[in-house]
């Protein structure tokens, strides 16, 4: 497991840079307690999607893939914070679930694509 640990801190740190901007964008504070409630539902979300992609793909788990683990963690931080917010009395406007669906689709499988294009180059040019 410890080899997937770099994509599982790199998917945290997307998780709360997705909480900054868009706190940020709404002019609230950065403070610890502001950024960890927003974040938390997403970054639930994303741990469900960790435990259920490594749970389905044992044998063939792949934590830096776009296609399935990167979808499935898109949608898990994606459907699990929106749940987690609704529970808890947080906003999920639709506008907001548009803004949540692309920003969190283009972190957590975007970095993924340029992944394996970078690793496929450095294959094809050995």
């Amino acid at each position: 497991m410890r080899k997937y640990a770099p994509a599982l801190v790199l998917d945290v740190i997307l998780v709360i840079v997705f909480a900054i901007i868009g706190r940020s964008s709404h002019d609230e504070a950065l403070d610890l307690v502001g950024l960890a409630g927003t974040a938390w539902p997403f970054l639930g979300g994303l741990t469900i999607g960790w435990f259920l992609t490594a749970w389905l793909y044992r044998d063939k788990f792949d934590a830096y893939a776009a296609v399935p683990t990167g979808l499935i963690l898109w949608v898990s931080a994606l459907v699990g914070g929106m749940l987690l917010r609704a529970l808890t009395g947080q906003g999920t406007a639709t506008a907001f679930i548009i803004v949540a669906t692309l920003s969190l689709g283009v972190v957590l499988v975007g970095w993924r694509v340029i992944a394996q294009v970078v690793i496929r180059r450095r294959i094809t040019t050995q």
